[in-house]
């Protein structure tokens, strides 16, 4: 494995080092995707020292093979990359961020451990966490689920400890989505530009500091700059496409790479053009550039915006400069850690102990065993298409929240109570039955979920949901909810006095209903507020 010199690459190498070739099998919408294509032009970019780095999905079908050919071909330390702030396979929490919800240090050593030695194991040398973002409230782009919370100190010492357990594993660190600024709206900037009212000042003395604390011990790597404009900072280009916001961070001393969000998200592309895009992002700061695209086309696209003089050679040098060194890190990385029994038992715990309740003053989350309560518990969407059987129409991702379990163990918990499913959008003749089952019970347990997903806008339930609710507690019908996900959504329902929320994971579901029948202590905190209408 050699390393190479900035002075022996052409002006075209060094293009190619700064960008990030795209990997993935049934990942893109792209109509002309063609997946061997892609993976041969990328593999010729690297056979000829023309990559920085590679994204390669994680779990995605060919995964093996794809990793096998890019490690056999790369005779550099090229940098492979991937998400992985829920986990890796089997070691997997939930949101919203379970390790925030948690509130220990060593869980969350215990989590970026196992996460860096499952990657590397894997392949990866380069894994974009720790999530660095902290909210007061309905953050943008969904980040408030993805946070760790909104005290600066509090997510600053999980912070710490995540990425020690990283760096421990054998991988490099990237904290995201710098610079994390407090949102003004909520866009999801997947979808359009977002955006934040915060100054300099402000950056400075609250989102910034966990990325300050973590650069004083050395343990972050990186940053992934995000699409958020802050226009009384920059008002022309988005953070990640800004010299003056990311000049900040630079000018605290951070000498670590910057990579781009995905620059496919229509909060660049809707503006800026998937061409143009890509020469600002190097242009105005960045060292490597997440193209999220056919990699021949974002190569043609780089080289055509450094050819019109839109990257000068100074920034160029400069961003290859810090690939190169990010490289040269990743062969310093330990690789004698292994995942203990230890270490499984307490990611395991993450989703257990990470379940929140709260209830009214002199009240239980527990309720009776005996009791005779109609459980409703909330299913994703269906419909019919013609002969091709139940197409789920909800956002709804990696089949955590399992409904037919979940109302199975309901039924051996609580013999003497009934249980109903109802759609995410409910039917009026769902409505209908489910006002006169309640009849016959002494009070309603909903369950809920709101599942985190790009694209897919504010998460909110629908306003026929909300009404059902709000009619049962004109008769205080609703002694409960149980909700997974987003806490956010429950600001739109009527006060319910016992409340207990889980992560998007199936053991946290199974742990929420536990708590609900006074099997489980619920020891989670909330990460922020949220009350009842």
């Amino acid at each position: 494995m050699k390393e190479l010199k900035i002075e022996e690459l052409s002006v075209k190498q060094k293009i190619g080092m700064t960008m990030v070739g795209f990997l993935t099998l049934g990942g893109l919408k792209c109509d002309d995707f063609d997946y061997d294509e892609e993976l041969e032009y990328v593999l010729e970019m690297i056979r000829n020292h023309s990559l920085g780095a590679v994204w390669i999905r994680l779990g995605m079908p060919d995964f093996e093979k794809t990793m096998k050919l890019v490690k056999e071909t790369a005779d550099y330390p090229i940098l492979i990359m991937t998400d992985a702030e829920n986990g890796i396979g089997e070691y997997s929490i939930g949101r919203h961020n379970a390790i925030g919800c948690a509130g220990s240090e060593e869980l969350a050593y215990a989590f970026g451990k196992v996460v860096g030695v499952k990657a590397r194991e894997l392949g990866y040398n380069v894994v974009c966490n720790p999530v660095l973002d902290m909210t007061k409230g309905e953050g943008i782009c969904g980040h408030n689920v993805r946070s760790m919370g909104g005290d600066k100190f509090e997510v600053t010492r999980l912070a710490k400890a995540e990425a020690q357990g990283m760096h421990d594993g054998g991988v490099l660190t990237v904290g995201k989505h710098y610079p994390s600024p407090q949102s003004k709206g909520f866009i999801d900037s997947h979808m359009a530009e977002s955006g934040s009212e915060d100054t300099v000042e402000d950056l400075l003395d609250y989102s910034l500091y966990p990325y300050m604390e973590l650069m004083k011990e050395n343990l972050l790597d990186g940053i992934m700059t995000s699409h958020c404009r802050l226009p009384n900072i920059d008002p022309d280009f988005p953070a990640s496409l800004s010299k003056k916001v990311i000049g900040i961070i630079r000018e605290q001393g951070f000498d670590g790479f910057a990579v781009t969000d995905a620059l496919e998200m229509m909060g660049i592309k809707a503006k800026f053009g998937a061409t143009t895009s890509k020469g600002l992002a190097i242009a105005n700061g960045n060292d490597l550039a997440l193209v999220w695209e056919r990699n021949e086309f974002s190569f043609n696209a780089m080289w055509e915006t450094y050819n019109r003089g839109l990257i000068p050679d100074d920034r160029l040098d400069e961003a290859v400069r810090r690939v190169l060194e990010a490289q040269h890190k990743t062969t310093l990385l330990p690789t004698h850690e292994v995942v203990t029994e230890e270490d499984k038992d307490k990611v395991s715990r993450i989703n257990k102990d990470s379940v929140y309740a709260r209830t009214d003053e002199g009240l239980s989350a527990t309720i009776s065993r005996d009791g005779k309560h109609l459980f409703v518990v909330m299913v994703p969407n269906g419909t019919e298409l013609n002969d091709q059987g139940k197409v789920n129409v909800a956002t709804f991702a990696n089949a955590w929240y399992k409904p037919d379990q979940m109302m199975n163990r309901l039924e051996e918990l609580f013999p003497n109570s009934g249980v109903r499913m109802i759609d995410q959008f409910p039917t009026p003749s769902q409505n209908c039955h489910l006002f006169s089952a309640a009849m016959k019970y002494d009070d309603v347990v909903w369950i809920t979920f709101m599942d985190s997903l790009a694209y897919v806008g504010r998460e909110k339930f629908t306003h026929r949901t909300t009404s059902v609710i709000e009619a049962m507690q004109i008769t205080d019908m609703v002694s409960a909810i149980v909700h997974f996900g987003t806490p956010y959504a429950l600001e739109d329902l009527p006060h319910i006095p016992r409340m207990i929320i889980g992560g998007l994971s199936s053991e946290s579901v199974a742990t929420s209903i536990e708590v609900l029948a006074g099997n489980y202590p619920a020891k989670g905190v909330l990460t922020y507020d949220v009350d009842f209408k």
